[in-house]
């Protein structure tokens, strides 16, 4: 038994021999030596990104590899970022297959990017390109940054913005600021007739359509009524009042249409006949009106005329114009809601008292 003993000791310190300190010392250790270094794209690259071409090829994105110091894998991802940004918020656009050193970015994955990193669409921007370079719980590297220009797009209904010195005492945040005043919109994408509804407060009051957020593609009154002019001057809405405002941006008109709304039908209290009167608040945007309604039918119209009422077809809650009759439930007291504020996006709602 003590031989045994004996043996497993000596065993052990064997082992330990062959651990030692020095012998730890000198195996390798894996840490970052060289970045990734972008070869492509070239610094100002120009991207006129365009929706048809969704699924092709933006760019190429290719690297000089990572070196970690030991025989790692690599994984490389390229992110983007808006110019000034410091990559604080930087979105992947593109990952290569583990150690490969290039990357097919799509038109797709870029224009998504650019929209989430709040690209005006339509509109170069200057945005900043990097690789990152991860080996396992090693601290990533980062290529040096290349900049480029981006012209995103959207297959969102194009918008006009309506800014003036009316916004503030009509109900909207802030005068003469494009980024926050109400808007128009066309009928879709890659149209150009533009409508939608605000509020005017007082007589006078003046105003501009921007193509952007921005002081950008600017329209003013031409030099006849009813006409757009780039290079125009303020337009000025001759009456206070809640304003259809319709515009042509290739025929370069416009027409503003003042509003008053009621509800009409055989379920409203005036019949076929006469419209019911709803009142305006410019705090919630929206018409309202209290009203004892019976189980048949009902629109809402503007001016207790024909020429703009509406609908709801599909009986979803949202209006279109000349549309079908909206069916009152049953009859009672209701509190009935019209929302023109969103631009050919228009609701509304009856609630039962």
């Amino acid at each position: 038994m003590k031989n045994i003993t004996k043996s497993i000791i000596a065993l052990f310190a064997v082992v330990a021999l062959s651990c030692s300190v020095e012998d730890v010392q000198d195996r390798p250790v894996i840490e970052g030596i060289n970045s990734p270094m972008l070869t492509a794209p070239t610094a100002g690259a120009g991207y006129v990104l365009k929706p048809e071409n969704a699924t092709a090829q933006a760019e190429r994105f290719t690297w000089k590899s990572a070196n970690f110091g030991g025989d790692v894998q690599v994984n490389y991802v390229v992110e983007m970022d808006k110019k000034g940004n410091g990559f604080k918020t930087p979105k992947e656009i593109g990952s290569a297959l583990p150690s490969e050193n290039q990357v097919s970015v799509s038109v797709e994955s870029m224009n998504g990017a650019a929209l989430v990193l709040k690209a005006t669409p339509f509109s170069p921007i200057e945005f900043e390109v990097r690789v990152k370079a991860t080996a396992g719980t090693l601290p990533a590297m980062y290529s040096s940054v290349i900049g480029i220009v981006v012209t995103a797009y959207t297959t969102e209904n194009p918008k006009l913005w309506v800014p003036g010195g009316y916004a503030a005492a009509s109900g909207y945040p802030k005068d003469w600021d494009p980024a926050t005043s109400p808007q128009l919109s066309a009928s879709g994408f890659g149209k150009v007739d533009f409508e939608g509804y605000i509020n005017f407060n007082d007589a006078n009051a003046e105003y501009k359509f921007t193509s952007f957020p921005e002081w950008k593609g600017e329209f003013g009154a031409g030099a006849t009524v009813g006409t757009l002019d780039p290079k125009g001057a303020n337009f000025k809405i001759p009456t206070a009042g809640y304003y259809q405002i319709v515009v042509d941006t290739e025929k370069l008109t416009y027409k503003a249409t003042a509003t008053l709304w009621g509800i009409i039908g055989d379920g409203t209290p005036g019949g076929w006949d006469n419209s019911t009167a709803m009142t305006y608040n410019k705090t919630a945007k929206v018409w309202t009106l209290t009203a004892n309604l019976t189980q048949k039918e009902m629109k809402f119209r503007a001016n207790n005329a024909w020429d703009i009422n509406y609908g709801d077809k599909g009986a979803d809650g949202t209006l279109e114009l000349n549309s079908d009759n909206i069916k009152v439930p049953s009859a009672g007291n209701y509190t009935i809601t019209l929302d023109l504020s969103s631009p050919r996006n228009y609701k509304y709602s009856l609630t039962k008292n």
